[in-house]
């Protein structure tokens, strides 16, 4: 899905969500739980792809930037949910 694909699919649904920017590729969908708000959904290692290849960032690279810089950023009780997969492939660098 593009941003706008995405913008659409949220609006439609009536919720106000916050989106992490320049990981449309790792777009899931949207999460609920009772007692929070609905959230967007990536997936976590789609979004370490998107940053090893856009970005040019080694492997390790990637995680740690992802990690300190958007996983890890609070922004409010709709903060974007990163969502890792059970059958998601581990890579090791050394």
């Amino acid at each position: 899905m593009d941003k706008k694909q995405i913008n659409t699919f949220v609006w439609e649904r009536g919720y106000n969500v916050m989106l992490a920017d320049g990981f449309e590729d790792a777009f899931l969908g949207l999460v609920e739980s009772k007692g929070s708000v609905p959230k967007a959904c990536y997936d976590r290692e789609k979004c370490i792809n998107i940053l090893e290849e856009r970005d040019g960032m080694p492997y390790l690279e990637a995680v740690e930037f992802l990690d300190f810089n958007v996983t890890d950023a609070y922004v409010g009780e709709s903060t974007p949910s990163f969502l890792e997969r059970i059958d998601g492939v581990l890579r090791f660098e050394p």
